[in-house]
């Protein structure tokens, strides 16, 4: 006969060291829980609070014409060196007078003047140049088009303006790269080609305090605008634009630059609108209007194994419109550095592939690239605010590295559909959380419950607030 349990000393013992045992993982977990609350909240709020400087401020000079007055600018034409501008002569040297006697000229203005066309071969632009000097660019500035004939000693640059302060560019005129041959000679034209690099249209290098204004930069070989190793750099109201099929022509490519602000810009081309690559730090974006293109980008980092890194990016109110990609970070297999505090916020997409994207597994190769372990961090990234239609069913997806995962994502009032499909969220190695109104769901991220300690709005439809307060003019 089975004798009955009796609870012996050391089976009391026992049970009061599994009780205390259980009680005590219970304890830790709820601290943990608390610990991962906390880092959270700190996150959110440091994202919140991320405080991007907006550069130095220079001196606007708006009306070049009122030269003739006392104690005003000194007026430098380009004309008065020769300049014929009539887009087949070569006014080259004459730009290159020029620009040596008004930068060597206090308050002077260079002047590229209305109603003509100038034919300017790749040239670099010296500095440092005397004060409160003024580039006023008002006729149309046109590169050669045939890209045998281009320069061999400046292969990569077009017009190039290196060692800069206190520099203000503006006009209404327009610098033409007359890019067509250029990017039917690319390698992603014509596989059979050789993939070689070609020129940049507009360039500011290793300069500070540069402002640029008003400016319309169209069809360029290849990138249309590059800020380079400088800082306190403004770019106000400026047009860049080049057909959908035009390959490598990004908008505005920012790298290993502080500091730089770009407000109320209109780009489409057939690369990114924005890309952001490495060593560049405390860049902000007001009211961007993107596509066609590629989307707004953080990267490419990481090829060849490079250590690259980016931090304090802000993005305030932007319009996509028919891009491959929206708001988009990209990486390298095998690459290591950084991608962190980045803050995406008020942004509607219209017709968008892939509307918000991390890619950890980035190959722009015309070869597979092999499977690699290390990759960048990606952490602190808030999506905040993001409405719209989304192309393909994946609205969103986190491709994350499974030996660096993203961390610390945090999704906010986000509200993106296909018209005749469910959209959904790709998921692979990512941590965070959401809250607020989030569709497609991210089941991936933990649902937040943390109204008693985050003051939020109340949640709303982004689906009808985007109508009301996401109204952007047509691209």
């Amino acid at each position: 006969m089975k004798q009955p349990y009796r609870a012996t000393n050391s089976n009391k013992n026992m049970e009061k060291i599994l009780c205390v045992s259980f009680v005590g993982l219970l304890i830790i977990g709820a601290q943990g829980a608390a610990e991962t609350l906390s880092d959270d909240i700190a996150v959110l709020r440091e994202l919140e609070s991320l405080d991007v400087e907006e550069g130095d401020d220079v001196e606007l000079f708006d009306n070049p014409s009122l030269t003739s007055e006392k104690g005003s600018k000194v007026l430098v034409n380009v004309d008065g060196f020769g300049a014929v501008g009539d887009g087949v002569s070569d006014d080259t040297q004459a730009f290159g007078k020029a620009w040596k006697l008004a930068c060597n000229t206090s308050n002077s203005v260079f002047l590229v003047p209305k109603g003509r066309r100038y034919l300017v071969n790749a040239t670099r632009f010296r500095g440092p140049c005397s004060n409160n000097f003024i580039v006023q660019i008002e006729g149309t500035i046109v590169a050669p088009d045939e890209p045998k004939n281009w320069d061999p000693k400046n292969p990569r640059i077009w017009l190039d303006f290196f060692n800069l302060t206190g520099v203000l560019f503006q006009g209404g005129g327009v610098i033409d790269g007359s890019g067509s041959k250029w990017w039917a000679a690319s390698c992603k034209r014509n596989k059979s080609n050789p993939c070689v690099g070609a020129p940049t249209a507009f360039t500011i290098d290793s300069s500070s305090a540069i402002k640029v204004k008003g400016l319309t930069i169209q069809n360029s070989q290849q990138m249309h605008f590059i800020v380079s190793r400088s800082r306190s750099v403004r770019l106000s109201d400026v047009q860049i634009s080049a057909p959908g099929d035009s390959p490598n022509t990004d908008g505005i490519h920012i790298t290993a630059s502080t500091n730089v602000l770009l407000e109320n810009c209109k780009i489409g081309t057939g690369d990114d609108c924005i890309s952001i690559v490495s060593g560049s730090s405390n860049i902000k974006m007001k009211t961007i209007y993107c596509g066609p293109g590629h989307g707004i980008s953080i990267g490419s980092l990481g090829k060849g194994n490079s250590t690259d890194m980016v931090t304090k990016v802000d993005l305030d109110t932007a319009f996509l419109k028919d891009t491959t990609n929206g708001l988009r970070i990209k990486t390298w297999q095998g690459g290591s550095g950084y991608v962190h505090s980045v803050r995406y916020q008020n942004v509607r997409m219209e017709n968008v592939s892939y509307p918000i994207i991390i890619d950890q597994f980035y190959c722009d190769s015309p070869t597979t690239c092999q499977n690699q372990t290390s990759a960048l961090e990606i952490s602190k990234i808030l999506y905040r605010n993001i409405s719209g239609t989304s192309k393909t069913e994946i609205a969103m997806k986190f491709a994350c590295s499974d030996t660096v995962p993203c961390k610390q994502l945090i999704l906010n009032n986000i509200y993106l559909e296909k018209k005749d499909a469910m959209v959904k969220t790709h998921c692979n190695s990512v941590t965070g959380f959401w809250y607020g109104y989030v569709w497609p769901l991210a089941e991936c991220l933990t649902s937040s419950d943390k109204d008693s300690i985050i003051k939020q709005t109340e949640e709303v439809d982004l689906a009808a607030q985007s109508r009301e307060n996401l109204i952007h003019t047509e691209l």
